[in-house]
């Protein structure tokens, strides 16, 4: 059974960073795709950053480009986020998610982790 666990959110000033953190259990991050996702109050989750593991491929959304960097222990079987330059838009709960590709859209992924929120005050 694959589980993925979030962690490392919380409330921080605008301007500052976080490290968000996906534990991986029951699969292998070697192969297939890793992406994380977010999702604000009233609107639709997003796609923030994803990552093609056998590759190490990337794609950022545009709103995140320059300031958040994906990346992943295949050792640990951890994948990462760093967060920079935190705004206050970047609020919402962050998820992390598997699958057999890395792809820009939710449906296209197996497996999802349970959420972290962050929120950045202004």
């Amino acid at each position: 059974q694959v589980q993925l666990v979030e962690s490392g959110g919380g409330l921080v000033q605008a301007g500052g960073s976080l490290r968000l953190s996906c534990a991986v259990s029951g699969r292998t991050i070697s192969s297939g795709g890793m992406g994380w996702f977010r999702q604000a109050p009233g609107k639709e989750r997003e796609l923030v950053a994803a990552i093609r593991l056998n590759g190490g491929g990337t794609y950022y959304a545009d709103s995140v480009k320059g300031r958040f960097t994906i990346s992943r222990d295949n050792a640990k079987n951890m994948m990462y986020l760093q967060m920079n330059s935190l705004k206050p838009e970047d609020t919402a709960v962050y998820y992390c998610a598997a699958g057999r590709y890395a792809a820009i859209t939710a449906p296209a992924y197996d497996d999802w982790g349970q959420g972290t929120q962050v929120t950045v005050s202004s």
